[in-house]
């Protein structure tokens, strides 16, 4: 079977997801067509030549509404015979992107991909397109109830595995560490994209320390949506979980042979891939039974994965998935993860595999697993090769 390969990665710096933040002026379609553009020109490769453009997208209302994907094709000055469409399975959106994109060259529908991803989480703000709805009120058949917001699941999940403060807090003060001391020692400079002038992570803060995060009040405690729990102590915080960020990023993935025929050298194949549904109120569990999954149908164990990107959106997904799996914790995030990179929604997933393409490179490892917890209780799960 011809593999599907990965040719270039690219991202933007993240920006702080409120007004004065160094993206917030930037309309979303511009961040897109930025990393669209870059691509491109890095690889010298003629934009005829894509076959189609799939991009993550949540918030797909105002700025990012209307195939936000074609809009930023178009902006970008790629052909208007470049079609692109855009896709939601909330935080793995452009992560999904990716699997669509590399299954398609694996079906043979496409030569030529690109799988991106974009939000403005400044400018659309979360839960804006459901603004004076109830979500959730078509489901009180089924879950009479009711379902929580992520914040009130991170709690819940942190309370059913017993994980304390401290140790969320001192997770998160190691991903600033880590993306510090990446971003000084030019470990970005490679997949990053100015944009205005911007070039540096604006979310990582690399004075952070346990004893400061310790500080912080829970963040939840008003997200209950009138339910009350009991077994939570109410320890999740701004600072153990990701920041609202602005950002893109985009993957170039194409057919082995086309890669070849162009002179280009793949950078990594995509190895396995899976995406499961779990339980929507402990809606970020499920990355647990999509890394079991993924390596299953890999034929690969837990120890033969050199690195693991798993999203931070709050720092109890990470440190349940690793009690889960018995991954080893140095291998987890090892440049730092959401909690400091940041978590623009739909840009999350190709900016994670951008991240673990590079590391895997640096550091001479072969695989790479990413994983990402989604709204509603879903989860992807993606192993790479590196090349």
């Amino acid at each position: 079977m011809q593999s599907a390969v990965i040719v270039d990665v690219v991202r933007t710096p993240s920006g702080k997801g409120k007004p004065g933040g160094a993206l917030s002026g930037t309309h979303p379609v511009e961040l897109l067509a930025t990393v669209l553009s870059a691509l491109l020109r890095r690889n010298d490769l003629d934009p005829a030549l894509v076959d189609d453009v799939i991009a993550g997208c949540v918030g797909q209302n105002g700025e990012q509404a209307l195939n936000i994907a074609r809009n930023s094709v178009l902006a970008a000055g790629l052909p208007e015979t470049v079609p692109a469409t855009t896709v939601d399975r909330q935080c793995g959106s452009s992560q999904q992107a990716a699997h669509f994109a590399a299954q398609g060259v694996l079906a043979g529908a496409y030569d030529i991909a690109i799988a991106c991803g974009v939000e403005s989480m400044s400018r659309v703000p979360m839960f804006s397109a459901v603004q004076g709805r109830d979500p959730y009120a078509p489901l009180a058949a089924r879950y009479p109830d009711g379902l929580v917001q992520q914040g009130v699941s991170a709690e819940l999940i942190a309370a059913r595995w017993k994980i304390g403060r401290q140790e969320l807090d001192a997770f998160a003060a190691r991903s600033h560490r880590l993306a510090a001391a990446t971003a000084a020692s030019g470990g970005f400079d490679g997949e990053i994209v100015p944009v205005g002038g911007h070039e540096t992570d604006e979310t990582v803060r690399p004075a952070t320390t346990q004893e400061a995060l310790a500080g912080l009040k829970p963040a939840f405690l008003d997200d209950a949506m009138g339910r009350r729990f009991p077994e939570i102590d109410w320890r999740v915080t701004a600072g153990n979980s990701s920041p609202f960020t602005d950002g893109a990023s985009a993957a170039l993935i194409m057919s082995e042979d086309r890669a070849a025929a162009l002179g280009l050298r793949p950078r990594a194949r995509f190895h396995s891939f899976t995406v499961t549904g779990s339980d929507p109120l402990l809606m970020l569990t499920g990355v647990i039974p999509a890394t079991v999954r993924v390596l299953e149908r890999a034929g690969l164990s837990i120890d033969d994965i050199d690195a693991f990107e798993v999203n931070e959106a709050f720092a109890a997904v990470p440190l349940v998935w690793q009690r889960e799996t018995g991954a080893d914790p140095d291998r987890v995030n090892p440049r730092g993860g959401a909690i400091a990179l940041g978590h623009p929604l739909g840009a999350s997933g190709t900016r994670l595999l951008t991240t673990l393409v590079n590391h895997l490179e640096a550091t001479g490892g072969r695989y790479g697993l990413q994983t990402m917890c989604e709204g509603g209780g879903m989860a992807n799960a993606t192993i790479i090769e590196r090349l």
